[in-house]
């Protein structure tokens, strides 16, 4: 009865999430950014100021629909452990494309974040900021895949390489005209990369 009550209490507390990352969304759109205020979001949603800060920090926060994630477990597990190839780069590879394929709030949403993001780019330094506060729970993934012998500035790199990835693939698709899936254009990207780091300088 416990797992049930559980269950429904964080099911309920997701759909209120939701509801005010939509609300933000539709009221960015009807007015402008700007003229949103966390007031509004609120009301359009449902719910009291007290309500949306148990969810978010700002108004910012709600526009980009960001909030406290952690990569998929079973993807994690298998990365630290080595696999699924035992090759660094397409393991990096793999755990990215498994991210990007099962965004916290799902696709849609994350598509409008990255639209208004785009005019305003305090947002995209928001963003990064939070991202970079799971800085933690990335290197000690890292850590684990490469074994307690690796150093700390190892360990950025292979962090700072896999949230390269991750960024440059979402630009890539959004450059596309958001067609398709984001996922399908991180191959590409890893491609280029490969192609970058064996590129000889000119003679």
């Amino acid at each position: 009865m416990q797992e049930v009550d559980q269950g429904l209490r964080a099911r309920k507390k997701r759909a209120r999430l939701e509801a005010l990352v939509d609300a933000t969304h539709r009221l960015a759109a009807e007015h402008g950014l700007d003229q949103v205020t966390v007031e509004a979001i609120c009301a359009e949603a449902g719910c009291s100021v007290r309500t949306f800060f148990n969810y978010f920090e700002s108004k910012d926060d709600a526009v980009l629909g960001m909030t406290q994630w952690s990569f998929d477990s079973e993807a994690a597990e298998v990365f630290a452990a080595g696999g699924p190839t035992g090759d660094l780069l397409p393991d990096l590879e793999e755990l990215v494309r498994v991210v990007l394929g099962h965004p916290p709030l799902g696709k849609e949403r994350m598509a409008r974040a990255f639209e208004l993001a785009k005019g305003h780019p305090e947002l995209l330094i928001r963003a990064y900021s939070l991202i970079q506060q799971h800085h933690d729970d990335t290197a000690e993934l890292v850590r684990r895949r490469l074994g307690s012998g690796c150093d700390e500035a190892t360990t950025h790199l292979v962090g700072a390489l896999l949230m390269s990835l991750a960024h440059s693939t979402f630009v890539r698709w959004d450059s596309s005209g958001q067609t398709g899936e984001v996922q399908e254009y991180l191959p590409s990207v890893v491609s280029d990369l490969a192609g970058i780091l064996t590129t000889r300088a000119p003679a």
